[in-house]
């Protein structure tokens, strides 16, 4: 018997190279669900999901893991950018994933899948079929398709309609933007910035299903989820807390603020350009070029890219792309009068953005009303400015 264990564990150890077939399991085996928690970086915000499989007399206890990319990838960053890049399943040792957990001070629960000796082994295979090198990579999307939702995906690939799903947890259903906002803050620079670039389509109100592209809600649906008319998991059993830290952001780096310091300085600005006749060229500039380069970010993640939440962003509205060039038509000291055309036109976009947001076309960020704001008064001194014979 010892002989046998050291070989599998042999085996298993070095199975990268991928097993012509998965070890049989025995009767000692496990399989859990773990869900961990979130973390104080962006890319670990939202949690995380996994496979584990144990089996003592194997000498097994590995996770499985589909949230890993190849840093070494050719063109990594513009692949990333545009999502074309493939996440793999990775496979890792379970006691050295807890160890990353507890470094970075996230919770970790397991839940333990009640299932046969047989449909252990079923899951087993699947997921060694999968490990193998030409399998492991999958095309990754944050809503429809990550480490979370692929926990369903494969339950239900492996047991079929024996799976059966349970929506009666949800006491109410989310849009996409909402279940983002329910682990993002508003007022934070990462949930400012992921308003800016995701679209209108993550508006709709996402379906049950949908909702388990979070891991906390993949971990609620397996609570009440039936397999053959029982009960798939037993109660999640905490196998890592985290410490309690000081989670709370200061004000004084908070988007809010420095876009209320933003609106106050265009304002004073722009009013002592009235009352003196003049204008900052370098200040109109400075907008249109910077609302331009956001607008020209925004088509290029709409149009572009193979990300399917950055679709219907109508904060091309206000971030005008044509901005990018008009920017160096406005530093001009005598500037066409068409100009001030152009700034009523881009006041009224600004408006539009408001009456879309009304009728639930998009949600946009609350932070806008301060740059909004700004950005209308600077456009209609602009039309006054472009009717003075002088402009200084």
């Amino acid at each position: 018997m010892p002989l046998k264990k050291l070989l599998y564990i042999l085996l298993f150890g070095f199975s990268v190279l991928g097993f012509a077939q998965a070890p049989e399991l025995t009767p000692l085996s496990k399989i859990s669900v773990v869900t961990c928690g979130p973390g104080s970086e962006l890319y670990s915000t939202f949690g995380h999901s996994a496979i584990r499989i144990e089996d003592p007399s194997l000498g097994i206890n590995a996770v499985y893991n589909y949230g890993t990319f190849d840093f070494t990838t050719p063109n990594f960053y513009m692949k990333f950018a545009r999502g074309k890049l493939d996440y793999s399943l990775a496979r890792q040792n379970f006691a050295y994933f807890l160890k990353e957990y507890e470094y970075e001070n996230r919770w970790v629960k397991s839940q333990e899948l009640q299932l046969t000796l047989a449909q252990r082994q079923s899951l087993f295979n699947f997921l060694e079929t999968n490990f193998l090198p030409e399998n492991r990579d999958y095309k990754y999307d944050f809503f429809y398709n990550n480490c979370a939702t692929k926990i369903w995906d494969v339950l239900k690939e492996v047991y079929g309609d024996a799976l059966v799903f349970d929506e009666s947890y949800l006491n109410e259903l989310y849009t996409h933007r909402q279940l983002i906002r329910q682990k993002v803050k508003i007022n934070s620079w990462a949930g400012f910035g992921i308003d800016l670039a995701l679209g209108s389509v993550i508006d709709d109100v996402a379906t049950p299903k949908e909702h388990m592209f979070l891991p906390d809600y993949i971990l609620k649906q397996l609570e009440v989820a039936q397999l053959n008319g029982q009960s798939l998991t037993a109660r999640p059993k905490v196998l890592l807390e985290a410490k309690d830290q000081d989670q709370g952001s200061s004000f004084l780096v908070s988007p809010e603020l420095w876009l209320i310091v933003f609106l106050v300085v265009i304002l004073v600005l722009t009013y002592f350009d009235f009352k003196n006749n003049t204008r900052r060229r370098w200040l109109d500039f400075i907008l249109f070029f910077s609302t331009g380069l956001i607008g020209v970010l925004i088509l290029f993640l709409w149009f572009f890219t193979d990300h399917s939440a950055t679709a219907g962003n109508y904060n091309l509205l206000w971030a005008f792309p044509f901005n990018l060039f008009i920017a160096f038509v406005v530093a001009l000291k005598k500037g066409p009068n068409w100009i001030a055309k152009y700034a009523v036109l881009l006041a009224g976009l600004i408006l539009a953005s408001g009456v879309f947001w009304m009728f639930g076309a998009q949600e946009f960020s609350p932070l806008l009303l301060a740059v909004w704001a700004a950005l209308i008064a600077r456009y209609l001194f602009l039309f006054w400015s472009y009717h003075k014979p002088k402009i200084a």
